[in-house]
């Protein structure tokens, strides 16, 4: 879906439980990715001759050269670029045959494309990434198209005998290719074959060890994603996406930042830059810094640069205390849990019984469509006291104070269900939303400030908080973490007008 009135953005967001830490080399390493506007074949679904494709994806990675001598004269270490920034997008099984690079045997772990350019035929898009990285002193990241052989025994052998993938692929500062990833989550991707084996691929470099690799669609799914980070310990994400913006709750950057709050590490995502498909927002994420782009009027791509933390858990911890410690702080907050089991959802709306004092008679619940789900919601009346719905097992609930909300309408919002639509996964969320002709609508801009803290009973442990300001900016929240069962997040002065607060929850073991 296409985001308009949006500015363009590269701002530092501030943890504030970091920690003061001693400057050197050593504790930091020089990262950049690059938000590429792509050179694309007008019709994607006409074949092409092996020559055709190559010159087109020849101009793609001139481009990416130019940034990679930009990054070098930083002191950049590692360089991540898009997905589909090569060979574009939206072919078919056949029309992407001639943008495909021919992958080596697994096995293979010591081939240097650049400096053994005659080893395998078919590989000159891999030659250039080599040559990159081995002339930048870089590791190169990159998305490719990838073709492999496969026997018919074989039960997931596609018809033609080979298996076509969407590729991630990791060069070293001397060319050599240290790692590849098959992307396993495909988002209406016809020429592409998910891998027949799931995928973790993690790598260490000179610099810092624990770099893990996903692709765009991934983000929202237990594997690989999840799986690298709880099983693997990374603590530093590369994430190449052709993430298409959806407001109020997954533009790119809002995804971003969350998943490296989340799990408290290190995210380098590389978006593609095609405005008018609503593809823009790419980041350098730490637990305690944003540096970011989303830019919908710009036609240029952008190179990001930033200094980023060898150990994120050193940069900022996330704190855990009770909750009723928490609701403490300066007399914002109220104590939890709820009783939430009094909660219950009418045919009518949703009434809840029980409330803690300061919590009033909210308006009468109502149902508007956000992001294609059902959302139960009820709007914020006054400039201070408490709500709460439920649907199905989740009750959310809103604490406010010093509501200024400049003639504007919010709303907190509850799901948990089933999403079904462009993907199928389970979900459970709570959000503070503003309202335009519906609750649920693509807004940009707000003007509404408020302090808040918003919760709920979640039944998945896998949460992820996202705080998107007017412009299209990013906040931090004040805290956020876990009580018991119930995930908060609290926020004090917002940066600017507040266009969504939301605890984002997967509960993967129901999709």
């Amino acid at each position: 879906m296409k985001v308009t009135g949006c500015i363009l953005i590269l701002l530092h967001l501030f943890c504030p439980e970091a920690l003061s830490l001693d400057v050197d080399k050593g504790a930091f390493y020089m990262a950049a990715v690059y938000e590429h506007r792509p050179v694309l074949t007008p019709d994607p679904k006409v074949p092409h001759t092996r020559r055709a494709a190559l010159e087109l994806m020849y101009k793609n990675l001139a481009v990416y050269e130019e940034q990679v001598k930009a990054a070098a004269e930083q002191g950049v270490q590692i360089i991540v670029f898009p997905e589909d920034g090569i060979h574009g997008f939206n072919f078919t099984w056949e029309s992407i045959q001639p943008f495909l690079e021919f992958e080596p045997p697994v096995s293979l772990k010591t081939w240097n494309p650049c400096l053994e350019s005659g080893r395998f035929n078919g590989t000159e898009v891999l030659q250039r990434l080599s040559c990159m990285a081995l002339n930048g002193s870089m590791f190169v990241v990159a998305n490719v198209g990838t073709k492999m052989p496969c026997q018919h025994l074989d039960p997931g052998c596609p018809p033609d005998g080979q298996y076509q993938f969407n590729t991630d692929v990791v060069f070293s500062a001397a060319g050599t290719l240290v790692a590849r990833y098959h992307k396993q989550n495909l988002y209406f991707e016809d020429a592409f074959n998910s891998p027949p084996e799931m995928e973790h691929i993690v790598f260490d470099t000179p610099f810092a060890n624990g770099f893990g690799l996903f692709t765009c669609f991934d983000i929202l799914f237990r594997e690989p994603a999840v799986g690298l980070v709880t099983q693997h310990q990374v603590k530093h994400v590369l994430y190449p996406t052709a993430w298409m913006n959806q407001l109020p709750l997954l533009s790119a950057v809002q995804i971003q930042r969350g998943f490296s709050s989340s799990f408290n590490i290190n995210f380098l995502a590389a978006n593609i830059h095609e405005p008018s498909l609503g593809l823009t927002g790419s980041g350098i994420y730490t637990p305690a810094k944003s540096h970011y782009y989303h830019n919908m009027k710009s036609q240029e791509g952008k190179l990001i640069v930033a200094q980023v933390p060898v150990n994120p858990s050193l940069e900022c911890s996330r704190k855990k205390e009770s909750r009723h410690k928490v609701s403490q702080t300066q007399g914002l907050m109220v104590d939890l849990p709820l009783d939430s089991s009094v909660c219950q959802v009418e045919q009518q709306g949703v009434r809840c019984e029980g409330k803690p004092v300061g919590f009033h008679k909210p308006t009468p619940a109502f149902f508007s469509e956000m992001m294609y789900d059902n959302f139960t919601l009820v709007l914020i009346t006054g400039a201070e006291g408490g709500l709460q719905v439920c649907s199905n097992s989740l009750c959310c609930s809103l604490s406010y104070r010093n509501a200024a909300l400049s003639g504007e309408t919010y709303a907190l919002g509850v799901f948990d269900g089933l999403h079904t639509i462009h993907g199928t996964y389970y979900l459970q969320v709570c959000t503070l939303v503003k309202c335009g002709e519906t609750c649920g609508q693509e807004i940009t801009e707000a003007g509404g400030v408020l302090d808040f803290q918003l919760w709920g009973n979640f039944s998945t442990s896998y949460v992820f908080p996202l705080l998107l300001m007017s412009g299209m900016t990013l906040d931090l929240p004040g805290d956020w973490g876990w009580a018991g069962h119930d995930c908060y997040m609290s926020k004090e002065k917002t940066s600017s007008g507040l266009v969504t607060a939301a605890l984002y929850g997967r509960w993967y073991e129901k999709d």
